[in-house]
């Protein structure tokens, strides 16, 4: 019996593309159920509707704030598809610890950044600011905590000189279309040590 797998977007759903994918290969251990996003703008739904894939849009715009009448719709519409994993990509709303908890374990993310250095956003930026020479990205489980949990791999890429933020960005997601893949395969069929791609 395969996995099944919910994944969350908030646009263009690059990564979301890769991991269905992937997925849609007979020899994968996990099936792409539904795709969720928050904002009925977001690219990836007419991606997501091409490959096949349900979607569902819950706009957390009229919950005005309130992030656990938000999140109770969000469970709610998870209930429908009976989900074993759900993978956050590109997902641009921080859930609590009410959402997270029933999930631990079992979701994933993935981060534009070396982790555990630049949690949040603008991470292209914090790196070339800082004069670093290597950049990345990172799956990790999801946990209460922002950007903070256990690691499941990590992907890096020299930061070169005259690097503006796009031209870090697109080399990020690059790999960043290598390692999530890689990574969903792996925790899929129980392997959840890290690796480095």
């Amino acid at each position: 019996m395969k996995k099944r797998v919910a994944i969350f977007i908030s646009g263009g759903g690059s990564n979301m593309v890769r991991l269905i994918e992937d997925m849609q290969n007979t020899d994968h251990a996990a099936e792409p159920v539904l795709v969720v996003a928050n904002n009925s703008s977001a690219g990836g739904l007419k991606k997501a509707k091409s490959l096949g894939i349900a979607t569902v849009v819950v706009d957390h715009r009229p919950f005005n704030g309130d992030r656990s009448a938000f999140e109770a719709v969000l469970q709610s519409e998870l209930a429908k598809y009976w989900p074993d994993i759900l993978c956050l990509a590109g997902f641009m709303r921080i859930l609590t610890a009410g959402f997270v908890a029933p999930w631990d374990g079992r979701m994933l993310n993935i981060h534009p950044s070396i982790l555990p250095k630049y949690k949040g956003l603008n991470t292209h930026s914090r790196a070339l600011g800082a004069g670093d020479t290597e950049h990345g990205c990172t799956v990790h489980m999801v946990t209460p905590a922002l950007d903070d949990g256990p690691i499941l791999g990590q992907a890096k890429v020299p930061i070169l000189e005259g690097d503006t933020c796009e031209m870090l960005a697109a080399r990020v997601l690059e790999q960043e279309h290598r390692l999530y893949p890689t990574v969903l395969r792996r925790f899929a069929a129980g392997n959840m040590s890290p690796i480095m791609l």
